[in-house]
């Protein structure tokens, strides 16, 4: 008699089921796998689902959840796409509607705890404050907003500083939102730079322990 498999499935939407590994990378039902640049770092806490794409020295922290899954009407997930040098840090998520996208510009920082819900188009160089929900909406590059902030179905000009807890909910009310000034871009640069050097050494631990087995210490 044949064994059975322990590996739980999925049913998929279509005639097929996929494969669900153990572990906090895994296909969506339609078997589409993550794409992880492997200079990345994604926490072991971490989920990372279906469509979605990470870019070289990116982090990914603890509890975050990355879930490309939601099908269009002819069965296809966009992706969930995250460029160069970003962080997505604890318990963020980021989903999107089906036939929708997420495209994260390079060094850019999404902080503990914030939504980033397709459509939605996050220029290079912006900063997600905590809390913070961005859905249906377009930042362009070097975009900074604020704790709790939410801007939703509007385009957010360049530079502009979304203040802590404002609501954004049209492009005409983005249009008169004030410039970053100094002390902002500079704190958005040390946040990416902060954790390019995290990357790194999570990366430089994960690789000295599988080079390292654990030996049990004995009294």
């Amino acid at each position: 008699m044949a064994r059975k498999s322990s590996v739980p499935r999925v049913r998929a939407a279509g005639p097929r089921a996929v494969p669900l590994p153990p572990g906090n990378v895994r296909p969506n039902p339609c078997g589409d796998l993550p794409k992880i640049d492997p200079s990345a770092f994604v926490d072991p806490t971490a989920l990372v689902i279906g469509n979605v794409r990470i870019g070289p020295r990116t982090f990914v922290g603890p509890n975050a959840v990355l879930r490309a899954d939601e099908p269009d009407s002819a069965g296809r997930v966009a992706p969930i796409e995250i460029g160069d040098e970003c962080n997505v840090q604890d318990g963020v998520i980021i989903h999107a509607l089906g036939g929708t996208s997420v495209t994260i510009g390079p060094r850019s920082s999404l902080s503990h705890g914030c939504i980033v819900h397709g459509p939605c188009d996050v220029g290079r160089g912006c900063f997600i404050g905590f809390r913070a929900v961005v859905f249906g909406a377009r930042l362009a590059d070097g975009v900074m907003v604020g704790t709790g902030a939410i801007v939703q179905s509007a385009e957010v000009p360049p530079n502009r500083l979304v203040p802590p807890g404002a609501a954004i909910l049209s492009s005409g009310s983005a249009a008169t939102l004030p410039a970053t000034g100094p002390a902002e871009r500079t704190f958005m640069d040390k946040v990416v730079a902060a954790n390019l050097g995290l990357t790194a050494a999570y990366r430089g631990r994960a690789g000295e322990g599988r080079r390292q087995r654990p030996t049990a210490t004995q009294s």
